[in-house]
């Protein structure tokens, strides 16, 4: 017989708890502890796992001169769609406002006071003074920024900084290996977090859950119909024939919410649907760092369920230099496990946040991991078709789709 997958034991752990918080309330209440040894654990990753994955990203890449035309193209795309993403998100939340009545413990929030006072303000909270500090504070955006110069730099002096590359590259491999045994802790850390949730406020929490998660999905439907179909529209993409091609690793993607295991057949398919080998294989690997258009839709929500829950005021300033620290973020931990996790625990830290939402979050995450998981590959796949016919491809198909 198979072993459960982390799933598996993440929504045992997630019915456990719930049953555990009804039926004994106020013991429940004291297994809150799992849930905060796990997001300390999970926090203990983000400083050292984004300042290698982004240095590592950048100096790969080199400049854009070397990343061609076809690079800036599919670049220029991957950032319109998960553009557009967090700001249909953000529409989203706003409007149906699944964490108002959860009633969090808010935190102190110095940092949006700060946010509110003006521009000016917010662009120089944007770059650090001393990147240990922005590290020990755990301000990521001060991070990123720090990480994109640094990549940028290594990537100008070439052969020299070949040693420094490789000392990021050792250390992302090895975050990526530790994030995974933190991991391991998760059904234990969410049957902890559920267990104090539902012990603390009772059942009724998990309505507002179920309502975050019917948010999400008809979201991201939203955009898989309006962003994804006027693409193909624009761009001249034969629609039909697309959906037939790219079922398979869209079905693969979100029964396994992996995009690493639909990767495979989506290279193959996309190749087969038309789309010339060379721009297939640039598109969909960059896609999976740059093009997270669900993971991105996704951040904008979770953020503000959690900002709401707390009952945390967010003025649309705040909103907008949250979500340009998401999109950001997000381009540092492409195949990370639960790198959307990793994400939210950042943010929540940078925007001074309650951490007790992202533990709440995570009891609900895999099925949310689906829905998301499955609109970065069908978003990915559309990519390349895209840029394709910018490229003057007329995506004659020179195969069939390749079975499951």
């Amino acid at each position: 017989m198979r072993r459960p997958s982390l799933s598996v034991w993440i929504l045992i752990g997630l019915a456990a708890g719930i049953a555990f918080g009804a039926l004994y309330p106020e013991a429940a209440q004291k297994t809150g502890l799992l849930g905060t040894i796990f997001l300390r654990m999970i926090k203990s990753i983000i400083a050292p796992l984004l300042f290698a994955t982004l240095v590592v990203g950048i100096a790969g890449t080199g400049s854009l001169k070397t990343m061609g035309r076809i690079g800036a193209k599919a670049i220029l795309y991957f950032e319109i769609v998960t553009t557009l993403a967090l700001f249909i998100g953000l529409a989203a939340v706003n409007l149906v406002k699944p964490g108002a009545g959860v009633k969090l413990e808010s935190a102190s929030t110095p940092q949006l006071a700060q946010a509110a006072k003006g521009f000016a303000a917010i662009v120089q909270d944007i770059f650090p003074t001393s990147i240990i500090d922005a590290m020990a504070r755990g301000d990521v955006l001060q991070i990123v920024v720090f990480a994109l110069l640094f990549g940028a730099a290594c990537a100008a002096i070439g052969a020299k900084a070949r040693p420094v590359v490789g000392f990021c590259e050792s250390l992302a491999e090895i975050m990526f290996r530790f994030t995974n045994y933190v991991m391991l802790f998760a059904p234990f850390g969410v049957f902890g977090a559920m267990a104090a949730a539902v012990g603390a406020r009772g059942p009724g929490v998990l309505l507002y859950l179920g309502k975050l998660i019917a948010t999400l999905y008809a979201a991201e439907v939203f955009v898989v119909i309006t962003v994804f179909g006027a693409s193909a529209v624009i761009a001249g993409v034969p629609i039909k024939r697309f959906i037939e091609y790219a079922r398979e690793p869209f079905l693969i993607a979100f029964s396994t919410a992996s995009s690493e295991a639909a990767l495979p057949l989506a290279l193959e398919n996309m190749e087969a649907f038309g789309v010339p080998k060379h721009i297939v294989a640039f598109v969909l690997p960059t896609g999976c760092s740059f093009n997270l258009v669900g993971t991105t839709l996704y951040l904008s929500l979770a953020s503000m369920f959690i900002a709401q829950a707390a009952d945390v005021p967010m003025p649309i300033g705040s909103q907008l230099v949250m979500m340009l620290t998401l999109m950001l973020t997000s381009k540092g931990v492409a195949g990370v496990p639960r790198a959307a996790i990793v994400i939210m625990a950042a943010t929540v830290t940078s925007f001074h946040l309650p951490a007790e939402g992202v533990a709440l979050l995570f009891g609900v995450d895999t099925l949310m991991d689906m829905a998301r998981t499955s609109v970065n590959v069908l978003g990915n796949c559309l990519a390349s078709a895209v840029v394709a016919r910018w490229e003057g491809s007329n995506l004659e198909p020179v195969a069939t789709p390749a079975p499951i």
